[in-house]
């Protein structure tokens, strides 16, 4: 928001304020001023001048000879190569010894054989924005009106002789977005009083009433709370006078027309964002304020077609839309030069209604600005008076008796209970009542006092972001001064941080896959359709999950909440090695989202899991190795490291599988031993070569598993105990199984069968061959026996090893192989 401190002191006296002095007192109250330029870059002894006569140049086609009286007292001869320069014209003069900004100094020339005593100006010349002035301004000279007095001083009659103050504010400070609540804010930091406009003085109001020619209704009115409408018959389509279009070009607004500039004007002034329709383009005189229809468009005043969708809020007549509520006018209701009846818009619309709309559509314009964040919305008659009058005043318009106006809800003021007491202990202050009643006067809130220092403050409107008690005590605080509150030791309780189990668990899995030579990924939450229907038994979709769409997406590809992680690392792998990066270890640790509901009514299920991938190499090709390809067991063993690092590593088992978009040979499930019974808890093994091949990848080895069960079973205490003292007995046994027996069966039968002598089982050779019939395997297993306490006997081993062995031939009809 640019605030010109010139136009500002309409409102409040700042004589003895220095625009940089108000800027700090701002700044230190909580509202940061960016800077404070000056609209003067560098003007001196410019004043206005009339072109009496004007010849062509005897030696020059393209130059005049002007006579101009600039109120010197003497008529002046000044050569001018401006293509719009005539006599009777009054224009910037810029007299011998004047400065312009570059530091360009005006001297007696002669151009061409002729004598100049003096320089003619354009907008340029004068430092001003060409681009924010009308378009006939926008080349050659600047055109002053025609009632300029001759001789003033151009820093005067441009207001040039400025201020602005560039505010850049926060979301709850949308009150400073209209001059009169930058007014109130210095009012209340300077204790001056202020001069508020009276939105009826230029009313002039006529026999003819609004209601015989407009009718409103709100159809959509969960969106529009407020309508209001007036008719202004009889305007002269011309330009504004030259002190508005100062004050809009000071905020940075192009002046347009006298109807435009007025109602942009206000907008500036009360925060309230009007809009004048063409009566005589306004079917029927009827406006109704609904939302699209499916297949709808409107072009735009921007000349722009634009395709509307059913939650866009539109301004509609008798027959079709003429604008998108809050954001911009249509064309076909546009203010022409030929316009000589208005309807004058005010009103109330859902401030997130207009940003969705706004963003959708990419139209950000000064209204929606403020609509977005309900800039007072009590002044929605308020602002719709002040403009008709000025239409009345500087349009010749008519403005007929009454407004018509549908009020769904009004706006309401806040009422805040706060006591003193509260005041004093948040701040560390010791403030007294009286000087608590004084802030809240300078901030224009009422306060009733009830007892014991405790107060009903009513918050007006236009501070829509006071709804808290300590939003109160944020304003006594600022106003109070934030260098004026004590250094207080901090007081109460102290609490030690510390991290939850899982994020202790998170932290410390991240360390582990890290130093196993894996680089964490951090992927977008949001994929694509496609991505979120890969591997169904990991994304739930076998439980009815369904992909949860964004109401808003940015793109197609990132459109739905993740349901699984894997398609993610997939991407990362196939970016990396279409540059040249082959060798890809990835992790991530991430949340998944699972919902049953479609549409969403509900928040879905968050699951927190970990991924991993390997493709490539597991070691580079070096002068006395070959390069070694990643396979299973990198991945497998690499959970193993981390099953043992979480303590649950004699909970997990690997059981063969077959999962959707997984290989069919090379995958297993991974379960988890719990109070309830074992669960799977995911999967680890070969992308399936199709997938891949879409992907554009060799062999994949990946895993994704749930970290919530791993969380519950999670046991971080380190179990010490000394090195063994007495020998270990080791003995082997070879088994000849049917070809599906799993070796970890065995070895789980074992353990089981062993006893506590047992120290360890291990599978070390696996053999098939004619020799044992196509549907039988060799399965050789090495056996460790030790007691902690002593050595054992031969008799012992043996009695545990036959143990061992009897059991392998009952459950799974074993032979010893000999």
């Amino acid at each position: 928001m640019n605030v010109s401190y010139r136009w500002l002191n309409e409102y409040i006296d700042l004589s003895g304020i220095e625009p940089a002095k108000l800027a700090e007192m701002m700044t230190r109250g909580g509202i940061e001023i960016d800077s404070v330029p000056s609209r003067n870059q560098g003007v001196s002894k410019v004043v206005v001048g009339l072109v009496k006569t004007r010849e062509k140049h005897p030696d020059a086609d393209k130059l005049s000879v002007c006579t101009v009286d600039a109120g010197t007292g003497e008529e002046l001869q000044i050569v001018c190569g401006a293509p719009n320069v005539a006599a009777g014209l009054k224009v910037p003069v810029a007299l011998v010894g004047a400065e312009l900004p570059g530091g360009l100094k005006i001297k007696r020339a002669k151009l061409r054989g002729v004598e100049s005593q003096g320089m003619l100006c354009s907008a340029r010349e004068l430092g001003i924005n060409d681009k924010l002035l009308p378009k006939e301004q926008q080349e050659g000279l600047y055109i002053l009106p025609a009632d300029s007095e001759i001789g003033a001083d151009i820093l005067d009659v441009l207001a040039l002789d400025d201020s602005i103050l560039e505010l850049d504010l926060t979301p709850n400070r949308s009150d400073c977005l209209s001059m009169l609540g930058v007014a109130y804010e210095a009012s209340a930091l300077t204790g001056r009083p202020l001069r508020l406009p009276d939105p009826s003085k230029d009313l002039y109001a006529s026999t003819d009433k609004t209601s015989d020619h407009v009718q409103v209704t709100i159809s959509a009115k969960e969106l529009c709370s407020h309508y209001s409408a007036r008719f202004i018959k009889g305007v002269k389509i011309g330009p504004s006078p030259l002190w508005m279009q100062n004050r809009l070009i000071a905020a940075g607004i192009r002046p347009i027309s006298n109807i435009v500039d007025i109602t942009n004007y206000v907008m500036l002034e009360y925060g309230q964002p009007l809009h004048a329709f063409d009566a005589a383009k306004v079917a029927g005189g009827r406006i109704d304020v609904r939302l699209a229809r499916e297949g709808e468009t409107l072009v735009t005043l921007d000349g722009q077609e634009r395709k509307l969708e059913p939650h866009m809020l539109l301004i509609t007549d008798a027959e079709k839309p003429i604008a998108l509520a809050g954001v911009m006018g249509g064309l076909n209701s546009e203010v022409t030069n030929d316009t000589v009846d208005i309807i004058l818009e005010s009103a109330r619309f859902d401030g997130g209604s207009v940003r969705r709309t706004s963003r959708q559509l990419g139209l950000r314009s000064e209204a929606s600005a403020r609509f977005e964040k309900e800039v007072d919305p009590g002044r929605v008659r308020e602002a719709l008076d002040r403009a008709a009058g000025l239409m009345g005043k500087y349009a010749d318009g008519v403005v007929s008796e009454g407004v018509v106006e549908t009020i769904v809800s009004e706006a309401k003021p806040s009422v805040i209970t706060l006591s003193l007491e509260k005041i004093n202990r948040f701040l560390g202050t010791s403030l007294s009542s009286l000087e608590v009643k004084t802030i809240w006067s300078r901030l224009g809130f009422e306060a009733a006092e009830t007892e014991n220092d405790v107060w009903q403050v009513t918050v007006p409107t236009r501070r829509g972001g006071v709804h808290l008690d300590v939003d109160l005590i944020e304003e006594v605080a600022r106003l109070h001064g934030y260098d004026e509150i004590p250094t207080t030791p901090i007081e109460g309780p102290t609490t030690t941080g510390s991290l939850t189990k899982p994020q202790a668990i998170r932290r410390d899995l991240r360390g582990l896959l890290t130093g196993s030579g894996l680089y964490e990924a951090i992927n977008y939450s949001v994929t694509s359709p496609q991505a979120a229907g890969l591997f169904p038994d990991l994304n739930g979709a076998d439980d009815g999950c369904k992909p949860i769409p964004l109401a808003m997406p940015m793109s197609e590809e990132r459109s739905v909440l993740r349901t699984v992680l894997l398609p993610s690392l997939l991407e990362a792998a196939a970016y990396n090695q279409s540059r040249k990066n082959n060798d890809v270890a990835l992790f991530e640790i991430a949340n998944v989202y699972h919902s049953k509901e479609a549409p969403l009514t509900g928040l879905p299920k968050e699951k927190p899991r970990l991924a991993l991938l390997l493709t490539g190499n597991r070691t580079a090709p070096a002068w006395n190795r070959a390069a070694e390809k990643v396979d299973f067991y990198d991945a497998k063993g690499i959970l193993e490291a981390v099953f043992e690092r979480l303590g649950v590593s004699g909970k997990i088992a690997y059981e063969a599988a077959q999962p959707e978009h997984f290989h069919p040979g090379r995958t297993a499930a991974l379960t988890l031993a719990t109070e309830n019974g074992r669960e799977t808890i995911g999967y680890v093994g070969q992308i399936h070569p199709d997938l891949q091949r879409e992907f554009d990848l060799g062999d994949v080895y990946a895993a994704e598993l749930e970290l919530a069960p791993l969380y519950a079973e999670a046991d971080g205490d380190i179990a010490y105990r000394p090195l063994p003292r007495y020998p270990a007995v080791e003995r082997d046994l070879a088994v000849v199984v049917g070809r599906e027996v799993p070796g970890e069966a065995l070895a789980s039968a074992i353990r089981s069968a062993a006893g506590e002598l047992l120290e360890s089982v291990r599978v070390f050779d696996v053999y098939t061959g004619e020799r044992l019939g196509a549907d039988k395997k060799s399965v050789a297993l090495a056996l460790v026996y030790r007691h902690s306490d002593r050595t054992l006997t031969d008799e012992e081993v043996t009695a545990s090893h036959e143990r061992a062995l009897a059991e392998l031939e009952q459950s799974f009809g074993a032979e010893l192989r000999k």
